[in-house]
Parts: C-alpha cells; sequence; structure tokens
C-alpha cells in the first residue's frame, strides 16, 4: 500500500511516519517538495505518485499568525483539501484529513457533537472548516477527524512552551476558563493506524466527519499542572502556577471558552478511543523519540 503524507516535520506528520512504518510505502511530502499552496504542483504529484491512501497531515496551524496572512491559510486549510478530495475520488482512494475545535465558536456547556451548529471565532478555524467543507461537497472515501490541543515532544506546541517558561520563571500564569482535551500526536497516529487497519480488513465504520480527542478535560492551566508535576517527578524546579481568565491574555485571534468533543461516535462506528489525556502525556514524556 503506497500512502500520501502531506507534511514532513509536523507534529501529526512526525509521529505518523513512527506509527505507520513497515506497515506501508510512505510518500511523506514536506513544504520543500510540496507546497500545497502550489494548486497546480499538487495535483501534478498525486497523478504521478497514485497513492492508495492520502493523508493530509499539513495545515497552516499558526492561529494567531492566520489572522494577518488569511490568503494563505485559505489556500493551505481549505484549497488544498478540496483538491486532495478532488485528486483522491478521481483515484477512488480514501482521504484522511485533520481539522479542529476552533470549528465551533466555544459557547456550548456540554462537549461538541458532530452535528453541532459550527461558528469559527477566527481566521484559522474559517479556513479549516471551509476545507471540511470542500470535502464534504466533493465527496468521496474520507474522514475528517476534528482534534484539539495538539501537543509532542516536537514543534512549537504548549507542552515544549510550558516545559521551558517553567523552568524559566519564579511565576507563570496560565489560562484557566478556555476547557478542553489535550491530545499528544502520538495517540492521533496510533488511531489513524488503527483506522486504515479497519479499513483494509473490510472492518470500517461509515466514511465522514469525526471527532478524536483524549478523553477526560481540563483546562490550560490544568494541563501546565500536569506538565509541572512531571517536571518534578524528574527533580527540576518549577514556577508558581497562577490561573487567569482569558480576557488577562489577549491574543490576535480569539479563541473558543469550551473545546470539548464528544468522541463517542467514533468509537461506536469505528471502534476507536484515544486514551485519556494525562495517561497520554505520561506516554509521550516517559517514551520520547
Amino acid at each position: 500500500m503506497r500512502v500520501l503524507i502531506t507534511g514532513r516535520n509536523g507534529q501529526v506528520s512526525r509521529e505518523l511516519q513512527h506509527a505507520l512504518a513497515g506497515s506501508a510505502e510512505l510518500l511523506v511530502r514536506g513544504q520543500e517538495q510540496l507546497d500545497l499552496a502550489d494548486a497546480d504542483a499538487l495535483r501534478r504529484e498525486i497523478r504521478a505518485l497514485r497513492p492508495d491512501l492520502i493523508i493530509n497531515a499539513a495545515a497552516h496551524t499558526a492561529v494567531d499568525q492566520a489572522e494577518s496572512e488569511a490568503a494563505r491559510a485559505f489556500a493551505i486549510n481549505a484549497i488544498a483539501p478540496a483538491l486532495l478530495a478532488e485528486e483522491a475520488a478521481s483515484l477512488d482512494v480514501p482521504l484522511i484529513h485533520y481539522s479542529t475545535d476552533y470549528v465551533f465558536d466555544g459557547s456550548k456547556d456540554a462537549p461538541y457533537n458532530e452535528d453541532d451548529a459550527t461558528g469559527p471565532l477566527g481566521v484559522y478555524g474559517r479556513s479549516k472548516l471551509a476545507g471540511e467543507q470542500a470535502i464534504r461537497a466533493v465527496g468521496g472515501k474520507h474522514l475528517i477527524l476534528r482534534t484539539s490541543w495538539v501537543y509532542s515532544l516536537h514543534g512549537r506546541n504548549f507542552l515544549l512552551t510550558m516545559q521551558r517558561l517553567l523552568q524559566e520563571r519564579e511565576e507563570l500564569r496560565v489560562v484557566a476558563d478556555q476547557i478542553g482535551a489535550p491530545t499528544w500526536a502520538g495517540s492521533i497516529a496510533q488511531a489513524t493506524r488503527e483506522l486504515i487497519q479497519r479499513w483494509r480488513t473490510d472492518q470500517a465504520g461509515p466514511w465522514g466527519t469525526y471527532h478524536l480527542t483524549g478523553l477526560g478535560e481540563t483546562s490550560w492551566f490544568g494541563f501546565a499542572t500536569a506538565i509541572a508535576e512531571q517536571l518534578r517527578v524528574t527533580g527540576k524546579t518549577c514556577a508558581r502556577l497562577e490561573p487567569i481568565p482569558s480576557s488577562a491574555y489577549p491574543t490576535a485571534a480569539q479563541r473558543p471558552l469550551n473545546s470539548r468533543l464528544d468522541c463517542s461516535r467514533l468509537q461506536s462506528q469505528w471502534h476507536v478511543t484515544l486514551p485519556h489525556w494525562h495517561d497520554a502525556l505520561l506516554e509521550c514524556l516517559v517514551n520520547p523519540r
């Protein structure tokens, strides 16, 4: 099986390369080899490679930066997924695409399910929603997997930022009124492997849109507290953490206060579930790669 993975050095792509190694011929294309904003090049590459499966692990994920470069965010997060879906449908192969909790406005007082009304608050969320809509409009075999608060030991993410700041400062103020589920990129990759295996062995559920996050919930402050606890276990001294409201930490892009996603549909339809977010954090830290 030939699997095209867009993105090379991103958090999810790196974990996918590890999780799928040995089970398929991986055709990994980073920005240096394939610029998703170049539609013609994207079509040529897919038609030349003729993969059996396309996994779109590339995205414009700089949430605040997207506010000032909307055209590029939409090119990568909306136009490129549409082209990938078209080419996948033409080849009659599945497309796996990752989306985000930011397609919602965060005003619901319970976890979001896949059928809830969307309402992104910023450019990043709007561009990701447009990508979802484009894939669904094309049809074909596809999985849109909405996830949240992705982290790993590579790249730029909350875990690495907190590990650094907790050791550099005496006091650290962290937002406590945004609630969601931290999701390890390694968990996403392993779940993707399971989904592929089910498809390949005729045990697939319905194609469509699903939520895929770590189980449980916490705030950014709670996530930071868990990171600090693990640093202290290794003998490191950490800053004192202070919870603050979002209003005390203004950013270019507004974040949803409720990022909780109900993942029961994926469990019932595909029999795939991620571990609890805290267990996944421990696995990420204890088994670095």
